[in-house]
Parts: C-alpha cells; sequence; structure tokens
C-alpha cells in the first residue's frame, strides 16, 4: 500500500512500516513542498525504485520481510541516490552499520521535524549541488594512476571500470583528490560534506573512509588512495604524480 502525491521539485520515497510515522513524515515534507511517495515495506520500496525516479529515500530500519538494512545495501549495488535512515534505537552500533550498508545520513525516533527537514535539505543539496565548483577553476576530471574522478558526472573509474561509490563516498574522495598535498581534520570534513546540520561524531567519516578504502582495494586500485595523518586526519595518498 503506497500513497503517492503530485512530484514537485524534489522526489522523496517514505518507507516505513508505521502508519503515524509516515503520516508525521508526509505532513512536514508536503509542507515543505516535496513531492512524497509512502510505502510500507522494503519489498515495495526496491520495485518503486526500479519503475520510478526519486531524489530522495527515508528509510526505516526495523521492518517485516526486507528490513532496512538490507534495502540500503540492494539500493547501493546499482544506485546512488541519498538515504536517510531512521531507527528508534540510538545505538551506536546501528549508526556505524547504517553507514557500512551505504546510508548517507541517520535520525533517530523520535526527531525534532526542524532537524529532519534540515538533513533533507543538506542531503539534496549537497547530491545535486555537488557538481557546482566553490571555485571556477575546480577540475571536472582529477587523474591518478589507475584512478579517474569526473566530477561532471560524478563517476569514479579505477582501472577503466566505474566503481559504486555512495555521494558521500565520492564527495569525501573528491574533496580530498582534488587538493591531495592538503591534510584535512575530521571536524573539516564533517563541515565540508555534512555542514553544520550534521550532529554525530568523527567516527561518522571514519566509516566513509574505510568503504572508500575497500572498495578500492577490491577493485584492484593497488594502493590506499586515503592517507592517515596521525593527529589530523586524512589527505589523498599521492601514490604518483597526478596524470
Amino acid at each position: 500500500m503506497r500513497f503517492a502525491e503530485t512530484p514537485a521539485q524534489y522526489r522523496i520515497l517514505v518507507v516505513d512500516d508505521e502508519a503515524n510515522m509516515r503520516n508525521l513524515l508526509r505532513i512536514h515534507l508536503k509542507r515543505h513542498g516535496y513531492g512524497i511517495t509512502e510505502t510500507a515495506s522494503g519489498e515495495e520500496a526496491l520495485r518503486l525504485l526500479r519503475e520510478e525516479k526519486y531524489d530522495l529515500i527515508i528509510l526505516d530500519i526495523m521492518m517485516p520481510g526486507i528490513d532496512g538494512w538490507e534495502v540500503c545495501s540492494t539500493i547501493r549495488e546499482t544506485m546512488n541516490i541519498p538515504i536517510l535512515m531512521l531507527t528508534a534505537r540510538s545505538d551506536t552500533q546501528d549508526l556505524v552499520s547504517g553507514f557500512n550498508h551505504g546510508a548517507d545520513d541517520y535520525l533517530v525516533k523520535p526527531f525534532i521535524p526542524a532537524e529532519l527537514i534540515a538533513r533533507i535539505g543538506a542531503l539534496l543539496r549537497r547530491t545535486h549541488q555537488f557538481n557546482m565548483a566553490e571555485s571556477k577553476e575546480e577540475q571536472l576530471q582529477i587523474r591518478f594512476p589507475n584512478l579517474e574522478i569526473n566530477v561532471d558526472s560524478h563517476e569514479v573509474s579505477i582501472n577503466g571500470t566505474l566503481i559504486d561509490f555512495t555521494p558521500k563516498e565520492f564527495e569525501l574522495l573528491h574533496l580530498l583528490a582534488a587538493s591531495p598535498q592538503r591534510a584535512y581534520s575530521r571536524d573539516l570534513i564533517l563541515d565540508k560534506l555534512w555542514s553544520i546540520d550534521f550532529v554525530g561524531d568523527s567516527r561518522s567519516v571514519d566509516n566513509h573512509v574505510k568503504n572508500i578504502r575497500d572498495k578500492s582495494d577490491r577493485a584492484g586500485l593497488g594502493y590506499d588512495p586515503i592517507q592517515t595523518v596521525w593527529g589530523v586526519g586524512y589527505k589523498f595518498n599521492l601514490k604518483g604524480t597526478p596524470i
């Protein structure tokens, strides 16, 4: 069962088996002009994503049948759509697991509606406007040995093969690669990629770095693209001179 609104500028897929929560989300999302589609099951969410285009997903974790973890992982196999996960638990392990499954942000129930809207706005801005350069001289393609980052198409190629990075993973890798001589603290990375709306800690950055490293290794990059700078944070690992 689902409820669809006329598409607005951005379309959001709400996936939650609790009718009251879907009603609450609908009220606040419609108030801010978002087009929404609702579903109570992970199975239908995956079907809808195959048939229609959405700009963001709000995904509950605890659902009967296919839970939020599995839905998130399945989506990440083929899509880079931003995913905001909802949970009734504030367990740190849930947060870490969410990011490991490919979530872009995480919100604990009950939440403040203003925080929900702020997080959605931040995710949409980061995803849909990331290609707009802060500097007019920003490169559209960044190349290193065996690695190519295409800012215009939001794609990463390793050894000529496109690798599926989540929006946040792409943004983090691009941030470091665009200024390979610069070391970024975790707090600065959080500020640049999650904005001040983000409520979390440095483990969010660490988990995304781990995912980038794991995917790069599995793709046969041959070197760790991100170097840990002890006492500071991270920088791009200059394995060779940029091509």
